[in-house]
């Protein structure tokens, strides 16, 4: 089984990843993301700073992909990300332009030939008005210049990138806006049994709704 989790900065992928592990007894892959030495400077001045930062991510994430995911899958042990190599593009298309989008899609064509698809992908749903809250919650201090129309504008990304056929896997969509799953058991639960119920693996409750 391999499963990973999607959705805007801020939504709770990095959470939800944790809080599944004990209950799947699967490994776990964290996006290494503080170790971009662009990032601050990137959320500062976007237009400036957005080739490199694209770049280290793509590299880092394939580097990362291929070496993690590979070798867990091949011992046998289930895993869970909260990340996707395919979502690299989606910032690409948001933040690059001309030549600099035209070489980022090259190099990362190239790379996604050798990366693994997971089983299923868990798409997190939520408002922008739940992730800015969420964002400011966290308090890392490079998002702390981050600017709402961003997070709007990254929304509106995902709800087009992930909500169509997505690259030949199967997506599970959950909307997050009213669930809390870090203090009721019951909401992390109900997420559970609906990975179980896509995937076929037992026991979960047949059509068991999320509220």
């Amino acid at each position: 089984m391999y499963v990973a989790i999607e959705g805007v900065i801020g939504v709770g992928k990095t959470t939800l990843a944790r809080l599944l592990q004990p209950a799947f007894n699967a490994e776990i892959l964290l996006e290494i993301f503080e170790e971009n030495p662009f990032l601050s400077d990137f959320y500062a001045d976007r237009e400036r700073y957005a080739f490199q930062t694209q770049i280290f991510f793509l590299l880092s994430r394939y580097h990362q992909q291929r070496r993690t995911v590979n070798e867990i899958l091949t011992s046998g042990k289930d895993l869970l990300a909260d990340y996707t190599f395919a979502k690299d593009a989606l910032f690409a298309q948001i933040n690059l332009k001309g030549d600099e989008l035209d070489m980022y899609y090259k190099v990362h064509e190239a790379l996604a030939e050798k990366i693994q698809k997971p089983d299923l992908l868990v798409y997190l749903q939520a408002g922008t008005d739940t992730l800015m809250q969420r964002i400011a919650f966290r308090d890392r201090s490079y998002e702390r210049q981050m600017e709402r129309s961003y997070i709007e504008e990254l929304n509106r990304a995902y709800e087009n990138f992930f909500t169509k056929p997505f690259d030949h896997t199967p997506v599970l969509t959950i909307e997050t806006d009213n669930l809390n799953i870090v203090q009721n058991p019951e909401h992390l639960k109900l997420i559970e049994n609906r990975i179980r119920q896509s995937l076929q693996l037992p026991p979960f409750q047949q059509s068991l709704p999320l509220p």
